[in-house]
């Protein structure tokens, strides 16, 4: 008689412990994303930071695109629609192909306003990939992102929002948009 608490209690723990073990494989930590060179020529801004992750972590083979535009805002409006998305969330380093697939979304990103847009990108290989711009702003600053993978706009977008919402991530923009 004196097993079946014991044994109850067990279960108990074992299922919590699968529950929160399921969790963090849901959800992409910064450990999923692997750090790449920035594979972009020089232009009129410093070089950001790249990443990946792969089909068992993500959902979808996704690469993330990160970097701040110090000065380059609209110091009164911010990122206020989605042409400024189009212009400014440095899509065209990949490919000058690339066509929006709906109306973008707001977002924010460590505490800053701005959007989010899904686009169809044809790379220069011909083949095609979903593309997810983001362009957030403080004062006169930007913080843009661009994501690109070949699953469905949800699976990127999710993934990308995911990895930049994490706290070295979030680390590293407040560090960016400082200017250090």
């Amino acid at each position: 008689m004196r097993r079946w608490p014991v044994i109850a209690s067990a279960i108990v723990v074992l299922g919590a412990l699968s529950g929160a073990a399921a969790y963090e494989h849901a959800v992409p930590s910064a450990g999923d994303w692997q750090e790449i060179a920035w594979p972009f020529p020089r232009d009129g801004w410093p070089a950001g930071k790249a990443f990946r992750c792969g089909v068992a972590a993500c959902g979808a083979d996704v690469e993330v695109y990160v970097r701040a535009k110090v000065g380059f805002c609209n110091c009164d409006r911010g990122v206020a629609d989605d042409d400024e998305v189009d212009r400014v969330a440095d899509l065209d380093l990949m490919s000058q192909h690339f066509a929006p697939l709906a109306p973008g979304d707001v977002v924010r990103i460590a505490d800053m306003p701005g959007r989010i847009r899904t686009y169809d990108l044809k790379m220069s290989d011909g083949l095609r990939h979903i593309a997810v711009g983001v362009a957030v702003s403080r004062r006169c600053d930007l913080l843009v992102a661009v994501a690109h993978g070949k699953g469905d706009a949800p699976e990127v977008q999710r993934a990308a929002l995911d990895f930049l919402a994490t706290r070295e991530m979030t680390r590293w923009v407040m560090v960016a948009m400082e200017g250090r």
